[in-house]
């Protein structure tokens, strides 16, 4: 009997003992974590609510439905079916065949006319074997390709209907302000007719670091599949093309791009009325102005594009524009830098005329430029090669040929050892006689990627050579 109470008294003291550790330790730790989540000293961050309400009033203000009911149903899905080499199996390597796949790529377009004429990005049609799209009320159409331009990445097709199809009309990029809602129309991850909203994040934005692109900055949400979708103003105006995001998944991290409609619309022109893109060329050489390279220079302006050379025989040159001139302005589009200048100018053809605004002395002046076709071409390892003149060919004692301007840089010292020299003409491009940029353009595009490149070349004292390039 005194061992069974003993038994009892022991339970009830360990049971006593146990719930007071319970209690003292183990809900206090408990407690302090809630505790921890709500500091009573949090940090403080200023905010003016009378403008948060102001702006969500504003915001709350802005009706996006007209935008994307216009826009909505003229956005289609585009579906391109490519043909891309396989992983060869054993088999396959013995027979020595490339074995091919057909791979589905999709992306957007936008009808831009009631007879059938779509844009998008060339990259979402490139390689394409069988293309299709779909309307937003299901059906399909076949597509063919009418033109496209790799440099903007802008294509144009064309599809045949019995009835007038729903179509966007362009807006005015130029006009497009920093801050302004957009809307960005596509389809993502094959989820169709999906509209996203956002503000004009940027203008001018070039992404390849060579001041050969100018893109419209958004934070509309842009995923795969948007590409070639419409990017629209609260008007339901196209102002850019859905194009690009940059992220490190893949996926939209808040930063996409587009292509201004001023670009789009000149090259879907051009391919409609010449079959490609005219380029008109202002003639001069330089770059982006900033604090170290306006130190560099020793110029008072931190913004606009510098002057550093002006070709021969361009509009520039015949309008007078020297080195050290400062770009500030071209038809009242203020130029900030180089991607500034180059969306302009990819708005434009040969013969257009353009008024620019320029600072030279610290004095203001405006000239009137015509724009020219682009003689120029970058030739691998000699440098930068133009048509040459009838002057040029006689002085060389020559019927054809093409003339060099500028040497390589990087080669420059080892092609003046070896007689390569601005001034030269080359006469032929692996045996085949060459007379325009043209003409050498196509060779070099026909050529296997790995073939070496032969020159036939006459230097300053009329010696005929030939060189053999990788």
């Amino acid at each position: 009997m005194k061992k069974m109470l003993t038994l009892v008294l022991v339970s009830v003291l360990g049971g006593a003992i146990t719930l007071g550790t319970y209690k003292t330790f183990l809900e206090k730790d408990n407690v302090q974590i809630a505790t921890n989540t709500t500091q009573d000293n949090p940090v403080f961050l200023p905010t003016n609510y009378k403008t948060t309400t102001t702006a969500l009033a504003a915001a709350e203000g802005i009706n996006f439905t007209n935008a994307a009911d216009k826009t909505v149903h003229a956005v289609v899905h585009v579906k391109n079916v490519a043909l891309n080499t396989a992983q060869p199996t054993l088999q396959d390597l013995f027979y020595g065949r490339v074995p091919q796949k057909r791979q589905l790529g999709t992306g957007s377009g936008v009808i831009i006319s009631p007879d059938g004429y779509i844009i998008t990005n060339n990259h979402v049609i490139e390689d394409s074997q069988q293309l299709s799209v779909t309307l937003n009320d299901n059906r399909t159409l076949t597509a063919k390709i009418i033109g496209s331009d790799p440099k903007t990445d802008i294509a144009l097709l064309k599809v045949e209907s019995d009835e007038q199809l729903p179509y966007t009309t362009f807006g005015d990029s130029d006009t497009a302000k920093i801050g302004e809602w957009v809307l960005a129309v596509g389809n993502p991850f094959n989820l169709t007719s999906t509209v996203t909203a956002g503000i004009i994040s940027a203008k001018s934005r070039d992404l390849s670091g060579q001041s050969t692109q100018s893109f419209i900055q958004t934070d509309a949400a842009v995923n795969p599949g948007n590409s070639g979708g419409a990017l629209v103003n609260t008007a339901g105006e196209l102002i850019g093309i859905n194009t690009a995001i940059t992220s490190q998944t893949g996926s939209y991290i808040g930063y996409s791009f587009a292509v201004p409609s001023n670009i789009a619309k000149k090259v879907v022109q051009d391919i409609m009325e010449f079959g490609n893109v005219q380029n008109g060329i202002l003639g001069v050489i330089g770059g982006s102005l900033n604090s170290t390279y306006a130190e560099k220079l020793g110029v008072g302006e931190t913004e606009g594009f510098y002057v550093d050379d002006v070709e021969e025989d361009t509009g520039a040159a015949e309008a007078g524009i020297k080195s050290g001139d400062i770009i500030k302005m071209i038809d009242n589009i203020k130029i900030k830098k180089f991607s500034d200048l180059r969306g302009f100018l990819d708005t434009k053809r040969p013969n257009d005329v353009v008024n620019v605004t320029l600072l030279r002395d610290g004095q203001t002046k405006e000239v009137a430029v015509t724009l020219l076709k682009n003689n120029t071409y970058i030739l691998p390892v000699i440098g930068v090669i133009k048509n040459a003149k009838p002057e040029d060919l006689k002085k060389y004692k020559t019927k054809n040929g093409v003339k060099i301007t500028k040497v390589n840089g990087t080669y420059g010292q080892y092609l003046q050892r070896e007689g390569i020299e601005a001034g030269n003409i080359i006469t032929a491009i692996n045996n085949v006689k060459v007379n325009t940029i043209e003409d050498v353009d196509q060779i070099l595009k026909n050529r296997d990627t790995y073939q070496p490149l032969s020159i036939e070349l006459i230097n300053s004292k009329g010696e005929k050579n030939r060189y053999g390039l990788r």
